[in-house]
């Protein structure tokens, strides 16, 4: 018995003395493997001292004009999130202007002529050693100077050589040797739940790095483009950063996220790096990109609607909502109700595809395209015209809003009305005047009817029917209009006050 408690004795003094010593921890540390879940995680050191030196800062300057009113800058962060979704805050002023008497925000600058600027931020990455960045449009959108910061602290001041709005893709030159360059993966090979990492500037802070998995491929986010999506934290500033798969190659650019907030919630996109790249090499060969263009409306096909015409309920096509007049698709025969089912032999399933499928045909080139019309297949060959420029697209969306609100002002009368004929003319002795085709709310509570001539409005002889909408559109709001109408051989004033 004693012998047992000095045996015990003994150990337990040795035991002391190990743990005294270290040299017990040490031991089990020696000899214990690493838990199997911890072996499994990625190390992402490696890719980081790759590529990190390719990945760039890039901050623009814009100069700001005052102008008459009040109002408040909002943070830079925020503005640069607001401006890739494309949101103009209610309570901000435009772009290019600050408010008379406002107090100068912490991300203005004087640029030696006392002249406030605006500072933003965003990443890019080096695509070749001569010094070409890519970056995202929205990062150097309205930028009156773009200056890019690599890792080792040199600073350049950047040209833009050229900037694709639809695909969010710009690329940027500065005057540099022997550049760490990125690599471009194939993401073709990237797979769902595979890990990825990103490395940029959010809110600042340069070098950032964070990781995850993709979510999703071809996220049809866009008109142009199928997005990556992916759990990896990205924030403002992170816009225009590359996201690297594990090999350390560039799969995506990081351009959006998906949030309520202003701030990161598990949701974030990048443009395909082959999408990418086929925009940056038109970039840098023309400055430009060229796309294929046909002149519709397009829109995706409800199961009900493909179940009403025929269609079986497949919803697969792109229902044509509208056809610009002269365009492409007007000249080949298409019309509005058409469904577009193929091109080229290609099944259409959504009017995502329409769109990617036209703009990736060369302007000049021939497309068949099947539409179903009326319970009937039917092949039209189309044309492929060059997309407007996107100061051309802005002009001609800013004169069909002109028109769609022109429209609206006589349909706020009540009235459908159509041009006379020659030979109404003649029979009514007029040079110019408009029958009405229907009436409805202010035009029948005021007694007019199907028939009658309307002569002039607000005491403006009319000529056709779009000098009649340029009057209305121009009338003082909260006003009734007058209108001189004619019925039979009687001529009399009316007054109708819009619904608005």
């Amino acid at each position: 018995m004693a012998a047992g408690i000095r045996i015990n004795l003994t150990m337990q003094f040795k035991l002391s003395s190990l743990l005294a010593t270290g040299l017990l921890g040490a031991c089990l540390a020696f000899t214990l493997p690493a838990p199997a879940h911890a072996r499994d995680l990625p190390d992402f050191t490696q890719l980081v001292e790759q590529v990190g030196p390719s990945v760039v800062n890039v901050r623009t300057t814009e100069k700001l004009k005052a102008r008459a009113g009040n109002g408040q800058q909002l943070d830079p962060q925020m503005l640069e999130f607001l401006r890739r979704f494309g949101i103009q805050p209610p309570s901000q002023p435009k772009r290019g202007q600050v408010p008379k008497g406002a107090p100068q925000p912490d991300d203005e600058e004087d640029d030696g002529d006392n002249q406030p600027q605006r500072r933003g931020l965003g990443s890019g990455f080096i695509i070749s050693s001569d010094g070409f960045v890519l970056t995202n449009a929205h990062v150097v959108a309205d930028a009156d100077g773009i200056f890019v910061t690599l890792t080792d602290k040199r600073e350049f001041k950047a040209k833009l050589v050229g900037s694709d709005v639809r695909s969010d893709v710009a690329v940027l030159k500065i005057e540099a040797q022997n550049l760490p360059i990125v690599k471009v993966g194939d993401v073709a090979k990237l797979k769902v739940g595979e890990w990825v990492m990103a490395i940029g500037s959010p809110f600042g802070f340069d070098n950032t790095v964070t990781a995850g998995i993709v979510s999703a491929k071809q996220r049809d986010t866009g008109d142009f483009l199928r997005l990556i999506q992916t759990d990896v934290a990205i924030n403002p500033g992170n816009s225009g950063g590359p996201l690297l798969n594990m090999r350390g190659e560039v799969v995506g650019i990081n351009s959006q996220i998906y949030s309520r907030s202003g701030g990161f919630m598990g949701i974030s996109f990048a443009i395909p790096i082959d999408e990418a790249m086929r925009v940056a090499d038109q970039l840098r060969g023309g400055g430009k990109v060229v796309r294929g263009f046909i002149g519709v409306l397009p829109d995706d096909l409800s199961k009900e609607v493909a179940e009403a015409i025929g269609l079986g309920g497949k919803a697969t096509g792109s229902l044509i909502r509208n056809v610009t007049a002269g365009g492409p698709a007007d000249k080949a025969g298409l019309q509005g109700g058409d469904v577009v089912t193929k091109i080229d032999g290609q099944s259409i399933e959504n009017t995502g595809e329409l769109r990617r499928a036209i703009a990736t045909v060369k302007p000049g080139a021939k497309v068949v395209m099947q539409v179903f019309r009326r319970g009937a297949y039917k092949n039209l060959t189309v044309v492929v015209a060059e997309m407007p420029s996107d100061a051309q697209a802005l002009a001609a969306e800013d004169e069909e809003g002109n028109k769609t609100e022109s429209a609206a002002a006589l349909a706020s009368l009540g009235l459908e009305v159509a041009e006379l004929t020659d030979a109404q003319k003649k029979e009514f002795k007029l040079t110019g005047a408009l029958r009405v085709e229907s009436v409805d709310g202010p035009a029948a509570r005021v007694g007019l009817r199907e028939g009658d001539l309307i002569l002039a409005i607000n005491n403006q002889e009319l000529a056709n029917i779009k000098q009649a909408q340029a009057l209305l559109a121009k009338a003082e709001k909260g006003k009734p209009v007058n209108l001189l109408v004619r019925r039979g051989d009687i001529t009399n004033f009316v007054l109708i006050r819009p619904t608005r």
